[in-house]
């Protein structure tokens, strides 16, 4: 069977879709601020730490930590992001990828 347009990959077709309604940059953002503070989590988790005591090793708030780990805030610096990477032993890896 010839493949057509209607035919074409699920993930393509959405990926097409949100770049059309001019969605594609707002969801990227918000899916790897959502990834970040999850694995976050799950790497204070492992080590045993709290929110109370990662926000006091990051000198801050427990309320600015909140905001650092709630996906749904985009009121976070990327100086944050490193700052708690680098306190539970791992750094932010961003990368530049050719635009298809």
């Amino acid at each position: 069977m010839a493949r057509t347009k209607e035919h074409e990959p699920l993930g393509s077709t959405f990926e097409s879709w949100l770049e059309e309604e001019g969605l594609l940059e707002e969801a990227t953002e918000h899916a790897v601020k959502a990834v970040i503070s999850w694995q976050l989590q799950k790497t204070m988790e492992e080590r045993g730490l709290s929110k109370k005591s990662m926000a006091a090793l990051m000198g801050t708030s427990r309320s600015q930590l909140d905001r650092l780990l709630d996906p749904e805030s985009d009121a976070v610096t990327l100086k944050s992001l490193i700052r708690a990477a680098r306190l539970v032993g791992k750094k932010i890896k961003i990368d530049l990828v050719d635009a298809a």
